[in-house]
């Protein structure tokens, strides 16, 4: 089987023991530049461009990425509920062209936020904005493939002789990726993903996942594949990487204690379902599966993927080998050294990676 590998970028250098995400330019032009090149040049597929109600334009940035990269594609993070689904399709499938095609695919999350999704103006409450996620892909869909105007009129969106000239630059289209695992985000994104992303929870609780996700798209007709999402620490030596973990949460801790550090007054402030389960696997034990490691994410509370798997680059590789092994064929993995992270993976993680998933057999 094949892997499709993902990265993450940023227009600044940030994370939890480095840099601010408040403080500073908020647009590092050569930053952002140089990180999307090492993307590039480490073997990623695709790198995510992620959302919030108060940081930079994501299709801005992809613009960019896109411009100084070669092959590298993008996953613009996209909260529905702002845009018409017709004008992103039409934004998405220019960018196609003008990228070379193929480069270009959308992630939907409807957001873990409330207080975030009301700076932008949306009070809606958390099963409103997944319906209304799911009529958007839905109309974004149509309006990519429609070779016909169409009339829609739904609960969220009402449309007469919707239609793009502009369509995907190749036949595979754009992707439509989806992140969620509350009731109502497997009732949408088992109907209209193409990829559901998940983070990096134990390979028992994710085996779950995906039959309970895969069973939900089969009663709908749908085959659905799986991402996860994984924060990987790898040194020369299993017990140089877990050193370096232990560093890592020191940092994390001081910068948690510093009262005056805004990123880190900025963490756990979400209530979405998937970052409240990785906080219930972190509360039973900091380690599982003998190298997924919780410590940063017992440390910060609910706020994304924080969990990450602790080894040399063939112990890392093997682990999420075990991922594909039940079905993940793809893989969202970003530092805690952003840029440094990404070169060191360029060199033995990633290549284990994708000769390890050139002898694993489809899974049933």
């Amino acid at each position: 089987m094949t892997i499709e590998i993902l990265g993450m970028v940023a227009t600044k250098e940030a994370s939890e023991t480095r840099g601010s995400f408040y403080d500073g330019p908020v647009v590092d032009t050569a930053y952002l530049t140089r990180f999307a090149k090492a993307h590039d040049e480490a073997g990623f597929d695709r790198v995510l461009i992620g959302y919030g109600a108060t940081g930079p334009d994501g299709f801005a940035v992809a613009g960019h990425v896109l411009a100084h990269t070669a092959r590298l594609g993008v996953l613009i993070a996209h909260r529905p509920g702002f845009v018409a689904p017709t004008l992103v399709a039409r934004k998405l499938a220019t960018l196609d062209h003008l990228s070379g095609g193929g480069r270009v695919a959308i992630h939907h999350i409807s957001g873990g936020s409330d207080a975030d999704q009301r700076r932008d103006g949306d009070f809606a409450d958390h099963d409103t904005r997944y319906e209304r996620t799911a009529e958007f892909m839905q109309v974004l869909r149509r309006t990519l493939t429609s070779d016909a105007p169409f009339d829609h009129e739904g609960r969220f969106y009402r449309f007469e002789g919707a239609y793009s000239t502009a369509k995907p630059a190749t036949p595979a289209g754009i992707p439509l990726y989806f992140g969620g695992q509350s009731d109502a985000a497997v009732a949408v994104g088992t109907q209209h993903a193409d990829v559901y992303m998940l983070f990096g929870e134990p390979l028992e609780q994710t085996a779950e996942r995906i039959a309970l996700l895969r069973a939900e798209a089969a009663r709908h007709g749908r085959t659905l594949r799986f991402s996860l999402s994984t924060r990987p620490i790898i040194a020369q030596t299993e017990d140089a990487a877990w050193a370096r973990a232990d560093a890592i949460a020191d940092e994390t801790r001081r910068r948690l204690a510093s009262t005056g550090d805004p990123t880190a007054r900025a963490w756990g402030m979400t209530n979405s379902v998937a970052s409240n389960r990785l906080q219930d696997v972190a509360a039973r034990q900091q380690v599982h599966d003998e190298r997924l490691w919780f410590g940063v994410t017992a440390l910060t509370g609910p706020g994304g993927n924080s969990s990450g798997h602790v080894g040399t680059a063939q112990q890392v590789a093997d682990a999420l080998l075990r991922y594909h092994e039940i079905g993940v064929d793809t893989f969202l993995i970003r530092g805690f050294d952003p840029y440094e992270d990404v070169v060191d993976w360029g060199r033995e993680l990633i290549p284990a990676l994708r000769a390890g998933a050139a002898r694993i057999p489809a899974p049933a």
